[in-house]
């Protein structure tokens, strides 16, 4: 089959069009015919060995797929952890997942992962409560698409974009921002709060780090909640706890993985992504198809920014 395989860790060159056998679904497992691939900034990460989870090489990246269970026939989507850039995969049975009736292989692989996380955001971590001001920070990307859209329906008040160019901007407003602003960090915390009617906020889900973090967390209101689920700018950050207690502020981080084995989390969640796009109240917006051969430029492209929506690789180009 046809692969990519990272033999040494590194710039997107490393990412090397191989010829590999198809893997073997050990107990447990399932081997799926890949349809499309799923691409994710963690995927830039994973690349340079620099994430939450070590590796050791060779490995094929790609954390998750869609696609035809070669046992049942069925179409899945699935979290696999590695080995998802290919034409076939395996994935642990109770992380692969039927695809309903009028979900495409994209829309599913944007609501496993990204559409969790944007669910898990307003609900396990930012426990947004009716009214509130939600800020989204890189609106117009995988995670940040779908959580604009996911506000008014979630109980915010008021859904404040940011992104990085005036077509993203237009974009964030299309899902449903009720204003979007640029991303810029500098004088960041004087636009979230001017977007917010003068008021500062209740809510932001971060995911650059560096100054955006900190510029975010001076415009939360007392007992407001920052949630970060990563560090695009690879610059993390310290906070005192004096900080905190000086205007009741939270900071929570939030990483998917940690759901993962954990039924409770992930089912009940993904059905509810399901069924909404189902009843055309969310829908992914894809904003690129690759071919597997053009994996490196997909990567380049997402940590350019160059990117909006959920990214895929189509194995079969």
């Amino acid at each position: 089959m046809r692969a990519i395989r990272i033999e040494e860790f590194g710039g997107p060159e490393v990412l090397q069009l191989a010829d590999l056998p198809v893997p073997e679904a050990a107990e447990g497992q399932v081997l799926i015919r890949v349809g499309r691939a799923g691409m994710n900034y963690a995927d830039t990460h994973q690349r340079e060995n620099d994430y939450l989870a070590k590796y050791e090489l060779p490995i094929v990246p790609g954390g998750e797929v869609a696609g035809v269970r070669e046992d049942t026939g069925e179409r899945v989507v699935a979290m696999c952890g590695l080995g998802g850039y290919a034409e076939y995969a395996v994935a642990p049975e109770t992380l692969t997942f039927p695809i309903p009736d009028g979900v495409d292989d994209e829309t599913a692989l944007a609501l496993l992962v990204q559409g969790l996380t944007a669910w898990h955001l307003y609900r396990t971590c930012g426990r947004v409560a009716e009214g509130e001001s939600v800020v989204v920070h890189a609106a117009a990307g995988g995670v940040g698409s779908l959580a604009v859209q996911l506000g008014k329906p979630m109980g915010a008040g008021r859904v404040i974009a940011t992104a990085s160019t005036e077509e993203k901007r237009e974009l964030a407003l299309e899902l449903g921002a009720d204003v979007a602003i640029d991303a810029d960090p500098d004088g960041m915390k004087e636009r979230l709060e001017e977007a917010n009617g003068g008021a500062k906020v209740d809510v932001v889900f971060e995911m650059a780090g560096g100054e955006v973090f900190e510029q975010s967390l001076a415009a939360l209101a007392p007992f407001g909640r920052l949630v970060t689920y990563g560090i695009a700018s690879r610059r993390p950050n310290e906070i005192s706890t004096g900080s905190l207690m000086r205007r009741s502020r939270a900071v929570v981080g939030f990483w998917l993985m940690h759901a993962v084995g954990r039924p409770d989390m992930i089912d009940e969640a993904l059905a509810d992504l399901f069924a909404r796009v189902q009843r055309g109240e969310l829908r992914a917006h894809v904003g690129a198809t690759y071919p597997l051969s053009e994996a490196a430029q997909a990567q380049v492209d997402i940590a350019e920014r160059r990117t909006t929506g959920k990214v895929v690789l189509d194995p079969s180009a």
